[in-house]
């Protein structure tokens, strides 16, 4: 271990020595369990409520108060807390790649994440957007997460893990609040919410506007061989309603972000290309226990619309070389959903669905043509089927699936699930799920599970034309994963819980350039092990910490995958040291990121980051603060880049320090 790490590590172990010392004094704080809300079930694994321990699936539960523990204010900072799951980062708009057990693509296509239940996964790359710019968490009422498949409940693109962001209701808020945060890189936000009735209606409101300058971390060599700093500068407008009455709900989200382009588009820096992306969501929702006898409903229509504008100004690709690409892509979806109970010992799910994705919006400017060669001055390749780099696409998607959770002994219940998706552009697939959940003891739970999932091409995959670097194929296929997994849950005294799983996969028929081409050529395998506890040491003071291990390996080359890291230990500290007081502490060790196969650069250094957070609720009644001091050692650390992109790679931010005050009313 470096002395720098050793360092770092001493001071955060003494901090949470010291701070346990205080509380084995104390006797009037409040008991920190209540602080962190309801963690005891989760909906992702199956669609409806079950507990974590039992639930067919290796999942973990954020909560609003777990969120506000660790300081986190955006998503990205909470997932990383996820046993198995790193947040790194993209070269192109500083986008998130969040890496499930060692599977880190850049584009990060086999991550599903859902809003409310309901996929936001943009067709022309997918990712979640190509100008992402974070996702705020003040009105996230809780945060589920399933490492491993889950295509057969959610279909494509629920292959290496599936993240649902929970937004709160009317219930979640209950009055009004409103904050503003202010910190470094002259960071501001300012947000109000409401929660409360409209005549009949639960209702909840939330508006959120913050920009940022973003860090100004060093590039030391680009694609060209250039250094300066990156683009990260960010402004960001979100809105949100939810009304709900009866069996029905209505929720509608509108998100605007204009932000700097990371490194630049082609791993050369770009810092005054500025791109912006407005997103609308909407959707109905309908959910009727007990409709019929033995049978319980849920429905969803929805619809969504993503419009990337050209950047202002012009992308610089590279030196004299400008391009200006933009699309915009909308998305109608209807399901419903059906739960029988009838038989004895079983409760069977049964639901179909109808998707039509449709990029109905392409437009390019640029001075290069498919060769790289020079057109001399801007022109508008937009419609023209010999120069923009794709024409408008549609695809249709159609499925239905059936799950039966089977209570078929005592203490033994088995969950078993298969989905059939058909699309119009390339066909169908089928992918089933088989879990067995046994109570081997009062205390102990053990779960064997096995599942297979597809990741469907992207657009860019499929069309991509007139682009000197990547062509597209009609006909490409599916990726594919199967995943065995085997998990175990300990709660070895009411004040320690313990949960151990060991994992295994195999990907085939990975969507990858083969020249400038892109093609079914990659297999990929992987194993590793998850361990995470949580230990109440005293009423006042929580410890818990999450160990994980993963080797991925290329299966054409034999070599390490590359990217991810092999190891990460994350460990926290929560001291409610008086009433009203709590102090955190975090630290994040990320180790053992192996280049990618054919690159010969050293692999990207280790790193150990801790983080403070300082809160105090109910001051003068009804306000509360947060102080977060990130990174607190101010340690150098940086996110490995792909091959053959820059020689560099990406800087992490230095230290950063964020004042928050809110008030309850």
């Amino acid at each position: 271990m470096h002395t720098s790490i050793r360092v770092q590590v001493f001071s955060a172990c003494l901090i949470c020595a010291y701070a346990g010392a205080a509380a084995a004094q104390s006797t009037e704080e409040e008991d920190l369990a209540l602080a962190y809300g309801d963690k005891s079930t989760v909906s992702l694994a199956t669609g409806s409520q079950q507990p974590v321990t039992r639930a067919p699936s290796v999942a973990t539960v954020i909560t609003a108060q777990d969120i506000k523990a660790m300081g986190a204010t955006d998503l990205d900072q909470a997932l990383e807390s996820v046993p198995g799951l790193h947040v790194s980062k993209s070269h192109i708009g500083s986008k998130p790649i969040y890496s499930f057990r060692g599977i880190h693509t850049l584009q990060n296509s086999q991550v599903l994440m859902l809003v409310n239940g309901i996929p936001i996964t943009n067709v022309f790359q997918g990712d979640r957007s190509q100008i992402w710019g974070g996702m705020p968490l003040e009105n996230v009422a809780r945060i589920e997460v399933i490492r491993g498949p889950g295509s057969a409940l959610y279909g494509a693109d629920a292959f290496s893990g599936v993240i649902n962001v929970i937004t709160k209701t009317a219930t979640d808020i209950r009055g009004t609040e409103t904050g503003v945060r202010v910190g470094s890189f002259n960071s501001r936000d300012a947000w109000i919410q409401h929660g409360g009735k409209i005549g009949s209606l639960d209702a909840a409101f939330y508006l959120r506007a913050g920009n940022t300058d973003g860090q100004k971390g060093i590039i030391q060599q680009d694609a060209v061989g250039a250094s300066g700093p990156v683009s990260e500068e960010r402004k960001a407008v979100d809105a949100r309603a939810d009304l709900f009455k009866d069996a029905w709900r209505f929720r509608a989200a509108y998100q605007q972000r204009k932000t700097g382009v990371g490194v630049g588009v082609a791993g050369a820096l770009d810092p005054n290309a500025r791109a912006s992306e407005n997103r609308l969501y909407l959707d109905v929702n309908y959910d009727q226990a007990n409709w019929a006898p033995n049978w319980d409903v849920s429905g969803v229509v929805g619809y969504y619309d993503i419009e990337q504008k050209q950047a202002d100004p012009y992308y610089t690709l590279f030196p004299g070389m400008i391009g200006n690409p933009g699309h915009s892509e909308r998305h109608t979806h209807a399901s419903v959903s059906i739960f029988y109970t009838g038989f004895e010992q079983h409760r069977v799910r049964i639901g179909a669905g109808y998707r039509l994705d449709d990029m109905y919006k392409v437009v390019e400017s640029k001075n290069y043509d498919a060769t790289f060669a020079p057109l001399g001055s801007m022109v508008d390749a937009t419609g023209n089927p010999a120069l923009v780099y794709m024409l408008p696409q549609k695809r249709t998607l159609s499925y239905a699936f059936v799950q039966d959770e089977w209570s078929l002994a005592k203490d033994w219940a088995l969950t078993v699930g298969v989905r059939h998706d058909n699309y119009s552009d390339f066909g169908g697939t089928t992918n089933p799920r088989l879990a067995l959940v046994w109570d081997a003891a009062y205390n102990v739970v053990v779960k064997v599970m096995h599942g297979e999932a597809f990741r469907a091409p992207t657009f860019v995959e499929q069309y991509s034309i007139n682009n000197p670097v990547q062509q597209g194929t009609p006909d490409i296929k599916p990726e594919t994963i199967r995943t065995n997994e085997l998990a175990f849950s300990w709660q070895a005294t009411s004040a320690l819980q313990t949960n151990l799983n060991f994992f295994q996969y195999r990907m085939r028929n990975i969507i990858q350039l083969v020249g400038n081409t892109m093609q079914n050529a990659g297999d990929q395998s992987g194993r590793g092990l998850e361990l995470e506890a949580t230990f109440d040491a005293a009423s006042n003071l929580r410890l818990s910490g999450s160990y994980s291990l993963q080797h991925s390996r290329d299966s054409v080359t034999g070599q390490d995958a590359g990217m991810a890291p092999h190891r990460r230990v994350l460990a926290r500290a929560d001291w409610r040291f008086v009433p009203l007081w709590q102090f955190g502490t975090t630290i994040n060790h990320v180790a053992d990121r192996m280049r990618q196969p054919g690159d010969n650069r050293a692999k990207t250094p280790d790193y150990t980051l801790v983080d403070l957070t300082l809160r105090r609720e109910k001051f003068a009644d009804n306000w509360d603060a947060n102080v977060g001091i990130y990174n607190l050692f101010d340690r150098k650390a940086w996110e490995p880049t792909f091959k053959g992109i820059m020689a560099s790679d990406l800087p992490l931010p230095g230290r950063t320090l964020l004042i928050q005050l809110q008030l309850n009313l």
